[in-house]
C-alpha cells in the first residue's frame, strides 16, 4: 500500500512536472510571439538591418547634423550583439539608453520615446531577440563623427536634462508581468494609441520639432507642438494634428488607418522615410492598433485654432485647359506633371496622389514637394495594396527656376494656398542631395 501512494504520488508530482514545463513553454512562446509583433510597431529592422545585411545586425548608417551614426548589432550574438545582455541590461538601454558597459546611446535610438513602454512589453521584446533572432557575429562599426563630437561623456547630461526616466518599475523586476503598469486597456482606443504613439512607434521623433540641443520639443501633447512637423533627412515630416489646411483635419479616422495599413489614399501616398516605416512596420499592425493610433491622432487639437479648410477652386483648371495661363509655372506643369496629376490637380485614385487642397501641398515648409520633384519618389508596395507604382526625379531635366515656379504653381492653384517656393530653396536642396543640374542650354537655342 506504502509504495502504491508512493507511485501515484511520483506519478501525480511528474505529470504536474510536465503540465509546467508545457504551460511554460506555451508561456515562453506567445510572450516571444508578442515581442515579435513589438518590434515591428516599434520598426526596429529599419534601423538596425543595413541595406543588403542581415537582419538586426546593424551597420546601417543614420545621417544626423553631427555625423554618420551605425546601428549596432542587436542579434543575440555573445561577442558583438547582445547576447550577454540581461533583461536589465536590455532595459537600461532600451528605456533609459544606457549601454551594457555604462556609456549613454546616441539619441538616434528612440530611448526617449521607448521610456514610456510597459515593463511587459520589455520583457517580450526580450524575449523575442534572445530567443527568435538569429545571431549574427558582425563587429559594429565606428561612428562617422569627429572628435570633439565624438565624446561620448557629454550625452550623459542630455540624456538627464531631455530624457525622462521610466515611471514604472524595471522590467527585471516584474519578471512575472503581473505588476500593475499604466498600459492602457484595449478597450480604450485613444489611450491605446497614445501609448503607441508615444512609445513603441515613436512617431514624435520625426515629426516633432527639435529644440537648440536637438531634442525633441514635446514628448506628449502637452503642447500644440507635439507632432506639428519637423525636417528629416530632407523631407518634411507632415503635421499630425487637427489642422485643415496641413495637418488631418480633413482626414478621417478611418483615412489614417487606411492610409498606414496601404501606404496610400485618395489623397496621399507615403514617400521619403515615412514609406518605409509602412513597408517595414505599420502595415503589418493589428486593424485594432491602427484604429487605436488613428483615434489618438484624430484627438489632437489644430496647431492653428482659426485655421480653415480650403475652398475648391477651378480658375486654374480652366487656365490649363484654355492654355490661357503661358506663365513658367503653368507650363512646365502642363509638360511634366499633368499627364499623371490632370489639370484639375485630382490625380487618380490609389495612383496618382492629388495636388488639389493636399494637406502636403498646403505645408508652409515645401521641403518635402523639392525633393520629391528633384529626386522622385515610389510608394511602398504592401499587403493591401502590392501595385507599385513610383515617380521620376526631375533633377536633370528642370532648372531649379522651373522647380521653384511650377512648386509656386500648385501650391496656389485648385484651392491651394501655401508660400511661394524661391529658386535658391531648390537650389540648396539640390546641393544637399547631389543631384546634378541639367546641361546648360546654348545661348542659340
Amino acid at each position: 500500500m506504502t509504495n502504491y501512494i508512493r507511485f501515484t504520488v511520483a506519478s501525480l508530482t511528474l505529470a504536474l512536472a510536465g503540465w509546467c514545463t508545457q504551460a511554460a513553454a506555451g508561456a515562453d512562446t506567445t510572450r516571444i510571439e508578442k515581442g515579435r509583433y513589438l518590434a515591428t510597431v516599434a520598426d526596429c529592422a529599419a534601423c538596425h538591418t543595413a541595406k543588403g545585411g542581415k537582419p538586426f545586425a546593424g551597420g546601417r548608417g543614420i545621417a544626423s547634423p553631427v555625423g554618420t551614426i551605425y546601428s549596432t548589432n542587436i542579434t543575440p550574438d555573445p561577442r558583438t550583439g547582445i547576447g550577454g545582455y540581461t533583461l536589465a541590461d536590455f532595459d537600461r538601454a532600451l528605456r533609459r539608453g544606457i549601454a551594457k558597459d555604462g556609456t549613454t546611446l546616441y539619441p538616434a535610438m528612440p530611448y526617449v520615446s521607448y521610456s514610456k513602454v510597459t515593463p511587459q512589453d520589455v520583457q517580450a521584446l526580450y524575449a523575442y531577440f534572445m530567443h527568435a533572432v538569429a545571431p549574427v557575429e558582425q563587429a559594429n562599426k565606428a561612428e562617422g563623427i569627429r572628435w570633439p563630437l565624438s565624446m561620448r561623456w557629454p550625452l550623459r547630461f542630455w540624456r538627464m536634462a531631455f530624457a525622462p526616466r521610466p515611471v514604472q518599475a524595471s522590467a527585471d523586476d516584474n519578471m512575472d508581468g503581473n505588476a500593475n503598469t499604466s498600459e492602457p486597456a484595449s478597450d480604450d482606443p485613444v489611450l491605446r494609441g497614445r501609448y503607441l504613439v508615444e512609445g513603441l512607434a515613436h512617431c514624435g521623433t520625426c515629426h516633432t520639432p527639435r529644440g537648440f540641443a536637438l531634442q525633441e520639443k514635446a514628448l506628449s501633447d502637452t503642447t500644440k507642438t507635439y507632432l506639428s512637423g519637423a525636417v528629416v533627412d530632407g523631407y518634411l515630416a507632415k503635421n499630425l494634428r487637427g489642422d485643415p489646411k496641413n495637418g488631418l483635419g480633413t482626414w478621417s479616422a478611418d483615412d489614417i488607418a487606411a492610409f498606414l495599413k496601404r501606404g496610400r489614399s485618395d489623397d496621399a501616398a507615403a514617400f521619403g522615410g515615412m514609406a518605409e516605416v509602412v513597408a517595414h512596420s505599420t502595415q503589418y499592425m493589428s486593424d485594432a492598433d491602427l484604429a487605436a493610433i488613428a483615434a489618438y491622432l484624430k484627438s489632437l487639437s489644430p496647431l492653428d485654432p482659426n485655421g480653415d479648410a480650403l475652398m475648391a477652386d477651378d480658375t486654374a483648371a480652366t487656365a490649363l485647359r484654355s492654355g490661357a495661363d503661358r506663365s513658367n509655372g503653368a507650363l512646365t506643369f502642363v509638360d511634366n506633371c499633368a499627364a499623371c496629376h490632370r489639370t484639375s490637380g485630382a490625380g487618380y485614385d490609389d495612383t496618382f496622389p492629388k495636388l488639389a487642397r493636399s494637406s502636403v501641398v498646403n505645408s508652409d515648409n515645401a521641403a518635402s514637394l523639392i525633393r520629391i520633384v528633384l529626386l522622385g519618389s515610389e510608394m511602398p508596395s504592401t499587403q493591401a495594396a502590392p501595385t507599385h507604382y513610383a515617380m521620376p526625379g526631375f533633377a536633370a531635366r528642370l532648372t531649379d527656376r522651373d522647380i521653384a515656379d511650377v512648386l509656386t504653381f500648385v501650391r496656389a492653384s485648385w484651392g491651394n494656398h501655401a508660400p511661394a517656393v524661391k529658386a535658391a530653396d531648390v537650389a540648396k536642396a539640390r546641393a544637399a542631395a547631389h543631384a546634378a543640374p541639367p546641361p546648360r542650354r546654348a545661348e542659340n537655342e
